[in-house]
């Protein structure tokens, strides 16, 4: 995320009014203080203009 918000050249709070949310509440997102919810994830794509992809992929069996 903090990828697609620099790409943008915004801040945080120019991220955190986009997406509806606070700007500290950003900042503890990006710094991995917090686990999102899959709505507030939603809210930050839209937000960035981006897809939210959510997938579970098999773990590969040991041989």
């Amino acid at each position: 995320m903090i990828i697609c918000r620099r790409a943008r050249g915004w801040t945080q709070s120019e991220l955190a009014r986009a997406a509806e949310m606070t700007q500290p509440a950003v900042a503890r997102f990006e710094a991995g203080g917090t686990v999102p919810t899959i709505p507030l994830l939603e809210r930050l794509a839209r937000a960035l203009e981006a897809e939210l992809v959510v997938r579970l992929d098999p773990k590969s069996s040991a041989a």
